[in-house]
């Protein structure tokens, strides 16, 4: 254990990094607590920032959660400590989901501590990237990052990705009829030029990208049904990059390593030059999450698919202040 608990300073500085994960339309369902007399954070479950209709089983929570926790880790890392942690530490308080205990003896987690460059460099983008492969050795890199978080990562080709497609654009046909996923993106966002951004939250509409003219990325339209003036379209890839995050089972455990594995993936990707967004529709429907995968290889429960490829970096979204979420105890 640290011979010391952190200062207030370095408590806040440590949950500003964990909380520019990303997270299922910027809800950050998420909340920490510093324990001093143990030195050790709480990563607790915000469940009043839940999408009943998008995600009824709160798994895309646990995701953004995950994500938030990793983050914390390499920040850890980063200040030379090592991050003991432990998933579901108490099965009786639901809302706890890791804790995590600032140690000496950091020197072997170089490799997560090397990731925190790309902490708040990372930002979802929303706009069209180029028609450039990915090189093998990166994407080696970015399946061996998951890997290490307990997760597989894999890059559909030929058949297995027009299958992918074909079940975005079934999704996608649904959600435009569906009054529940209309209501989700409605709490979340914003079309107008004030965004739920004043609030440090949500999706504001300078984040929502261009509109899809062409091409066959697999893109949702945050602006929903409603009508928002002055927005650009522009044509996407014809032949998008999507990498799926897999788990053996589809657990609350499992959920959280593939959160830490997204985040993983995410931020040496941001370090290797490339962008990245997230796709999520067919993941919101049961009866299309499990055909995501590849039968062929055997990988269990889709958990997130990304799309990944050289674009333009896209804009900080907002978050909330660190005060809000973050609770210091003796």
């Amino acid at each position: 254990m640290s011979r010391q608990a952190l200062s207030d300073d370095r408590v806040t500085a440590l949950v500003h990094d964990a909380a520019a994960a990303p997270s299922m339309h910027n809800a950050q369902p998420w909340r920490f607590r510093y324990l001093r007399h143990s030195r050790t954070f709480e990563l607790r479950a915000d469940f009043e920032r839940t999408m009943p209709h998008a995600d009824p089983d709160t798994r895309a929570l646990h995701l953004g959660c995950a994500a938030a926790l990793l983050n914390l880790r390499v920040a850890v890392a980063h200040e030379g400590l090592r991050p003991e942690t432990v998933l579901l530490p108490d099965l009786a308080d639901r809302a706890l989901l890791a804790r995590v205990r600032p140690t000496d003896g950091g020197e072997g987690e170089r490799d997560l501590g090397a990731l925190h460059p790309a902490i708040h460099r990372r930002h979802t983008s929303r706009h069209p990237f180029e028609e450039r492969e990915i090189p093998d050795a990166v994407r080696e890199a970015l399946v061996a990052a998951a890997r290490a978080e307990g997760a597989t990562l894999t890059f559909p080709t030929g058949w297995h990705l027009r299958q992918v497609l074909e079940l975005f654009r079934e999704a996608e046909a649904r959600n435009r009829t569906d009054r529940g996923s209309d209501q989700d993106l409605i709490r979340w966002t914003r079309g107008d030029a004030v965004s739920v951004g004043s609030a440090g939250e949500g999706v504001p509409r300078w984040a929502y990208g261009p509109r899809m003219r062409g091409g066959r990325a697999p893109m949702r339209d945050f602006a929903g049904s409603r009508p928002t003036a002055g927005r650009e379209a522009a044509d996407f890839e014809q032949s998008p990059q999507l990498a799926l995050v897999s788990t053996v089972h589809d657990r609350r455990e499992d959920w959280l390593r593939a959160g830490q594995a997204m985040e993983r993936v995410l931020l040496l990707a941001t370090l290797h030059g490339l962008s990245a967004s997230f796709a999520t529709q067919p993941l919101e429907w049961t009866d299309l999450r499990w055909p995501l995968r590849d039968p062929a290889t055997g990988t269990g429960p889709t958990q997130v698919v990304l799309r990944l490829g050289y674009g333009p970096r896209g804009p900080a979204t907002p978050r909330r202040d660190v005060s809000r979420v973050l609770d210091i105890r003796p």
